[in-house]
């Protein structure tokens, strides 16, 4: 047995050296590293997104016996466990950290504003964190082409996401709930950059929502969150162009990196009925400029951020020190 096993590992050995050039393949390994690094990782977030859509047909398609477990409504469950996933994602990729939890209604309506990265995990993750820790969930406005993606109804069905107009904000959030707003939306998060400039154009929707659901706007804001994903800059004008004509997200993507990232979660703006919309628009720009301002380095830095993150390992593993 013992020479059977040793004169296969002999042979493998053999294999190794004739066919393989183990230098060769080390240097291989260590060319591709950027790519691999910068433009595979994001397939990890898309992995995640059918991963959810998977547990969320398993809730659905079995919601009979599930009713009877939980004895609530029959997506709750699956929220739960989806949002665990997604916490932790956030608490091992990037130390996902939310300062002014407190700001965040237990039994109220509000409407979150915030400011859109090039691929907006911190949503995912401050959305999660709200659903466990508080057992709120948070409705959210997307873009109508994401609709089109095979697998996102049945997630935009359970977490409540929808391309809405101001009737449905508005309606919304006079149901008692908590709604969450980019006005900078797809072109924010295609255009913008490491200086993290607002990119709302005229955009009054939100504040229109609010004035008429008579509720408080809260400003949020996340930490590195441009330092996470980033959108290539060459040639951009030729994807502004392309951008305008399709309205669709073409900018290539590269990223994925372990940055840290916190999101700040600013207080009340709270309704004020002598207000226009332009002058609440105005107001709430101003609270997440604020905020941009307190907490982000500008220029943002990749390498800045990752640092960052580093000094959060340190801190994590003095934990676990005797």
């Amino acid at each position: 047995m013992f020479s059977f096993l040793g004169d296969w590992i002999y042979s493998v050995e053999q294999f190794l050296v004739q066919y393989i050039d183990v230098d060769f393949t080390l240097w291989l390994t260590w060319l591709l590293a950027p790519v691999i690094i910068t433009f595979l990782l994001p397939l990890v977030i898309v992995l995640l997104f059918y991963v959810t859509g998977v547990i969320l047909y398993i809730y659905k398609f079995h919601r009979e016996r599930l009713r009877h477990a939980y004895e609530t409504d029959f997506w709750d469950g699956a929220r739960k466990t989806v949002a665990a996933i997604w916490d932790a994602h956030g608490w091992i990729w990037h130390g996902y950290e939310v300062s002014g939890m407190e700001n965040v209604p237990s039994d109220s309506p509000a409407l979150f504003v915030y400011y859109h990265g090039a691929i907006p995990i911190d949503l995912y993750y401050f959305m999660s964190r709200v659903y466990l820790i508080k057992n709120r969930m948070i409705h959210t406005v997307v873009d109508r082409f994401l609709f089109k993606i095979p697998g996102w109804a049945i997630i935009a069905e359970a977490f409540k996401a929808i391309p809405g107009t101001v009737q449905i904000c508005s309606a919304i959030l006079k149901e008692n709930n908590l709604l969450m707003i980019s006005p900078g939306g797809v072109y924010e998060a295609q255009f913008s950059d490491s200086c993290y400039r607002l990119m709302w154009k005229k955009r009054l929707g939100f504040a229109k929502a609010a004035l008429d659901a008579k509720v408080p706007i809260i400003p949020v804001f996340t930490q590195n969150i441009r330092e996470s994903f980033r959108c290539v800059r060459l040639g951009r004008r030729m994807w502004l162009k392309l951008y305008l004509w399709t309205r669709l997200p073409i900018v290539p993507i590269y990223g994925g990196f372990p940055v840290k990232l916190k999101t700040h979660v600013g207080e009340p703006i709270l309704y004020d009925p002598s207000l226009t919309a332009e002058e609440l628009q105005l107001k709430v720009a101003a609270a997440i400029e604020d905020l941009i301002a307190k907490h982000q380095r500008i220029p943002g830095s990749i390498l800045r951020a990752l640092f960052e993150r580093s000094a959060d390992f340190e801190i994590e593993s003095s934990r676990f020190k005797f």
